[in-house]
């Protein structure tokens, strides 16, 4: 047991899940943004339920989830929505501030 006056040190684990935490891309910014709209290596959930609106990487999922959830909708394949069609990176036309939080130069 430490006393009161001497520091406590970092464990191992402690160290390596900060290292861990700072270098793994866990898809935030604008590469998780070209991740989840799937623009680029196919992307995540790809369709959406129309009732609930949970998302499914492909229609036999969706299909299974739809079996499960909704058993007295018969499942149309057409009424499911296809995010990647629908989703497309609008770019910004707002001047980006120089100084945080001013648009003055």
């Amino acid at each position: 047991m430490t006393g009161k006056a001497k520091p406590k040190k970092h464990t191992a684990k402690e160290i390596a899940a900060k290292a861990d935490a700072a270098t793994t891309n866990r898809g935030g910014g604008k590469a998780g943004l070209v991740d989840r709209t799937g623009l680029d290596k196919g992307g995540h959930a790809k369709f959406e339920c129309p009732y609930c609106k949970v998302t499914a990487p492909d229609v036999k999922s969706m299909q299974i989830h739809h079996d499960a959830r909704h058993p007295k909708i018969p499942f149309e394949e057409s009424k499911v929505t296809n995010l990647h069609a629908t989703v497309a990176v609008a770019e910004s036309s707002k001047p980006k501030p120089g100084i945080r939080g001013s648009l003055k130069k």
